[in-house]
């Protein structure tokens, strides 16, 4: 028939566009397994990190090293992410937060998620090792296999596995500071005390948001009964107290200007306050402002000390 050519056109254009849109929804499958909104923090602090620690000489900047620095610390991270999806998969289907992920709704074959997050891993920290060097990629392996092998397990069995899951959570500015430095001195702990304590208040929030979704699945982010708030409250309230003090620290050695000093006590009071109101109120309302004030407070925070370097 005469019309068979055009609908055999029409037929050819609607399977490609099939094939594209297929292609597309994997793709954004697979860069979900990434977590890429975490991965910008981390890609910040490590940043920050890289930036305090580079020796600026004749008003050159190492940006290439930067940026090599910010890729490898991101796949490290990016494969992180997406084995702990592998490792939590059956845990995630039963939450309602985490029941719209690639692998949860089999967007992603499990097997394949496994070789994409171990592909993404071992990249990373060769990456690292190649283009920066052995201390950063040690650092990232060691933050990697605490992240998988022991904060993960740990969130069946405790609530202080917001303590041991800090530590690798605090690890990329050391990541940087390492590739810029190729050692660790006493401010690059200071800005992994930074981010250790920032996370605190920043989960305690999560945790109060979603702790329905965490106890149907089994998770002991928070205890049980009478002990839950009060671990809520003092888990907000000390780290936050904490941060600011650790913020001032620069100041209080005299490496800082008024400007820091200014920006720092603000920033540290606003958060601090979010935190003491969600501690003494515990509710939704109180939490969702803590976690927005979390998320706006630590870019900031990193842009003072970015800006105060001399």
């Amino acid at each position: 028939m005469a019309t068979e050519p055009i609908l055999a056109a029409l037929d050819v254009s609607a399977a490609r566009r099939h094939d594209s849109f297929v292609r597309s929804g994997v793709l954004s499958a697979y860069w979900s397994l990434t977590k890429p909104e975490v991965n910008f923090l981390i890609a910040l602090t490590t940043a920050t990190g890289f930036w305090m620690a580079a020796p600026v000489s004749l008003g050159h900047f190492p940006w290439v090293s930067l940026l090599h620095t910010i890729l490898g610390t991101v796949l490290v991270a990016s494969g992180g992410a997406t084995l702990n999806q592998v490792i939590e998969l059956r845990f995630d289907a039963q939450m309602r937060r985490t029941a719209r992920r690639p692998l949860v709704s089999r967007r992603i074959g499990q097997s394949h998620a496994l070789w994409f997050g171990i592909s993404l891993s071992v990249i990373g920290t060769i990456y690292l090792a190649v283009a920066t060097n052995a201390l950063a990629s040690l650092l990232s392996i060691a933050t990697l296999l605490g992240y998988l092998f022991l904060y993960t397990p740990l969130k069946r069995k405790t609530p202080l596995c917001m303590l041991i899951g800090a530590l690798p959570g605090a690890a990329p500015p050391l990541i940087g500071w390492a590739a810029a430095r190729g050692r660790l001195d006493g401010n690059a702990w200071l800005f992994f005390a930074l981010v250790f304590l920032w996370q605190f208040p920043h989960f305690m929030a999560i945790a109060w948001l979603y702790r329905e979704d965490y106890a149907r699945a089994g998770y002991a982010v928070l205890p049980q009964g009478k002990l839950k708030n009060r671990f809520v409250a003092w888990q907000t309230l000390l780290p936050s107290l904490a941060l600011l003090a650790v913020t001032l620290v620069p100041a209080i050695r005299g490496e800082s200007g008024i400007a820091y000093l200014v920006g720092a006590l603000v920033l540290g009071s606003l958060f601090l306050s979010y935190g003491v109101r969600f501690a003494f109120q515990l509710s939704t309302a109180s939490a969702r402002r803590l976690l927005l004030a979390s998320i706006l407070y630590l870019p900031l925070l990193l842009a003072c000390f970015a800006w105060n370097k001399k």
